[in-house]
């Protein structure tokens, strides 16, 4: 599955914005990744291989997941690809330790969701059809977009320089196959500026990194 590409994008989007460029809503990237860069099914999602690693294989140390309560609170929006939108739309409504991102404003990209496939239960949901739809919504008036899950998403708005940070918690694993955060296209180098680290005694790292534009 891929997205239509945003066009004359490509490095235009800014986390660390020059004097005199017009202000635009951060998008954040935050993802469960093991250490070869596997993103697949971290919370125990049926048919996967190495289904629920994040907590069958990783002893749980609940200082190492302050970042998603931060998220909660910090985000103003939540970007999700259709895939990870299907998996969530039934389960986190209901969920406590979800509560911000009930009323939250949400957006799909998708190529193939209908209006009729939304919930009616997790507040308002708009439909992106492309890449530029996301790249303006950036444009737009607001605070941080977050991207939860989202594998094919990710890659796509990466390789489209639409990602301005990225919070990762590596955790200290190789899974071998699954989707990866990122993909293997041939495209120039990108630099990022580490902002946020720390090491736990699990063997989790928390990594916040910052495009450089």
């Amino acid at each position: 599955m891929s997205f239509p590409p945003a066009r004359g994008r490509r490095g235009t989007q800014t986390g660390n914005r020059n004097v005199g460029e017009p202000r635009m809503r951060t998008l954040i990237s935050t993802a469960f990744v093991s250490l070869d860069g596997v993103v697949e099914a971290p919370g125990g999602e049926p048919g996967y291989r190495n289904s629920g690693w994040t907590f069958k294989l990783v002893d749980f140390l609940p200082e190492a997941y302050e970042i998603k309560g931060r998220e909660q609170s910090e985000a103003a929006a939540l970007l999700l690809g259709r895939v990870s939108y299907e998996a969530f739309s039934p389960v986190w409504p209901d969920m406590a330790e979800f509560p911000e991102y009930r009323t939250m404003p949400k957006y799909v990209v998708s190529t193939t969701l209908t209006e009729d496939d939304l919930v009616t239960n997790w507040g308002e949901t708009t439909i992106l059809r492309s890449l530029d739809e996301v790249a303006a919504l950036k444009e737009g008036e607001g605070g941080p977009i977050i991207v939860h899950g989202s594998a094919t998403l990710n890659r796509s708005l990466s390789d489209a320089g639409l990602i301005d940070r990225y919070h990762l918690l590596v955790f200290p694993l190789l899974l071998g196959a699954g989707k990866r955060l990122f993909s293997d296209t041939d495209k120039d180098a990108q630099r990022l500026k580490l902002v946020e680290h720390e090491v736990y005694a699990n063997g989790l790292q928390k990594n916040v990194f910052d495009v450089v534009r």
